[in-house]
């Protein structure tokens, strides 16, 4: 990693809510930086305490585990938390630690309700502790570049915003927890649909390089949910956020493509275009009277720079205010009508590299792409299973 922080006399001690899952890629980042001398992991809150073998990476200095997240942060005298746990515990386990003075690493999505983002970011700003949403992308140093070289002009005036997404989940992933590929369970919102949970990288990621990224800056939000799975939520989609200022901001995506490929990200220009592939940091420019221009950019850790934040008081990359626009697609993801069945003949099964099987949309790959180049919804460019889309506004 670039960018990295002075190191502190005394680590920073740390607890990990929800190390299994995605957890598990915080426990390496935590045991990489507390190799460096940043952090120590003080404890793990889990239901099912990790065994040895999980934890084997800090065999000597183990952590401190309890189900009680409160009572861990007490007993551990800890400073941070990285809180991985399911969507909907999100807001109550940052408000536990901000009435301790806890500092946080937030997974995204911040929160599955509009209500609850709002409960905890008040929460946060008025316990005075620094949150970061774990949006990693827009750690990204390819994030400010791009914004420069469009204020910059290089590529004229700004047209909109594109963003694409297809990656392969086979039937197993929907099956990976309770609430996986949820709307809702036992009555709580869940919101884990393609857009605000595995493919929100994409659409966080356009609103912050239209530099339009808080709830503010949002007039409107139109959404199409399609699924080919027999989940509740949505695993094919799109959706339209209009600015304020008119500036559209697009971004289709799907858990059913016919080929996995690295999302991306289109800014359109009068007189070009930047392309982002985010989880590389590999951009390409390409602009009126200039050759293609290809470069990878590095990269801050979000956890890194928190750290530095409290040691050095540099900017947090990620604060809660600048995930107000994804939220708002969030709510407007939660409140519309339930994502619509795609019709038997629409979809196909294949064997999945997993040993599984996976369901693909028929070409959704190039209609996915499509509605990133032209940022328009499915139902316009006329894909034969998209219905007219439904219009949110908050």
């Amino acid at each position: 990693m670039t960018d990295m922080p002075a190191r502190a006399t005394t680590p920073l001690p740390i607890v990990l809510a929800g190390a299994r899952g995605h957890g598990r890629w915080h426990l390496a980042n935590i045991r990489r930086l507390q190799h460096q001398g940043l952090v120590r992991l003080a404890g793990v809150c889990e239901l099912q305490p990790l065994t040895d073998d999980e934890l084997a990476a800090f065999a000597g200095e183990m952590p401190e585990q309890s189900a009680d997240f409160g009572a861990l942060l007490d007993s551990t005298g800890a400073r941070a938390a990285v809180i991985c746990t399911p969507i909907p515990t999100h807001t109550d386990l940052a408000l536990t630690a901000a009435a301790r003075g806890v500092h946080l690493l937030l997974e995204k999505p911040p929160a599955a309700t509009w209500a609850d983002y709002a409960r905890m970011a008040d929460g946060v700003r008025e316990a005075g502790i620094a949150c970061q949403v774990g949006f990693q992308s827009l750690g990204s140093h390819a994030v400010p570049a791009v914004k420069d070289l469009v204020r910059s002009g290089a590529i004229g005036e700004l047209r909109g915003i594109g963003a694409a997404g297809a990656w392969v989940r086979d039937d197993a992933y929907f099956r990976r927890a309770p609430w996986a590929g949820r709307r809702r369970l036992g009555g709580t919102d869940v919101v884990d649909g393609v857009l605000t949970n595995p493919l929100a990288h994409a659409v966080a990621t356009a609103l912050e390089l239209a530099d339009r990224g808080r709830a503010e800056d949002v007039a409107s939000v139109e959404t199409e949910l399609f699924r080919a799975h027999d989940i509740e939520a949505d695993d094919t989609s799109c959706v339209r956020v209009t600015a304020t200022d008119g500036l559209p901001v697009t971004t289709a995506v799907t858990l059913c493509a016919e080929e996995a490929g690295e999302p991306y990200v289109i800014v359109h220009g009068e007189r070009g275009r930047v392309t982002f592939w985010y989880k590389q940091d590999r951009v390409l420019v390409q602009r009126a009277g200039h050759g293609p221009e290809e470069a990878v950019h590095g990269r801050t850790d979000l956890l890194e720079n928190l750290v530095d934040h409290l040691a050095r008081g540099t900017a947090l990359l990620v604060p809660p205010e600048r995930t107000g626009a994804f939220m708002r697609v969030v709510e407007a993801v939660r409140t519309a009508p339930e994502p619509t069945a795609l019709p038997r003949d629409a979809w196909y099964t294949r064997p999945a590299d997993t040993g599984g099987v996976r369901r693909v949309v028929r070409g959704i790959d190039a209609t996915v792409a499509a509605g990133a180049d032209t940022l328009t919804l499915f139902s316009e460019l006329g894909a034969s299973w998209a219905r007219p889309r439904e219009v949110s506004t908050p």
